[in-house]
């Protein structure tokens, strides 16, 4: 899951090297912390929200392949 995050948010990104992605498993949650660059920060959020809630379906929807409860934040 941590590398679908990756490659998803390289991909909008200007400073691809700056992304990172870490783990936190909290009461059978797991949160992805997704950080980038500050100027790099609008592209990942997008106009509304839109490009943010768009990552957290498309990893919701793989996670619920696999049985997992996972959130994304953006940080």
């Amino acid at each position: 899951m941590k590398e679908l995050i990756e490659i998803i948010a390289k991909s909008l990104v200007k400073n691809p090297d700056q992304v990172s992605v870490t783990a936190v498993n909290d009461k059978g949650v797991t949160v992805y912390e997704l950080r980038v660059a500050p100027e790099d920060m609008g592209k990942v959020i997008g106009k509304q929200g839109r490009i943010a809630k768009a990552l957290r379906t498309v990893v919701k929807a793989a996670a619920t392949r696999t049985n997992e409860r996972i959130m994304v934040e953006i940080v």
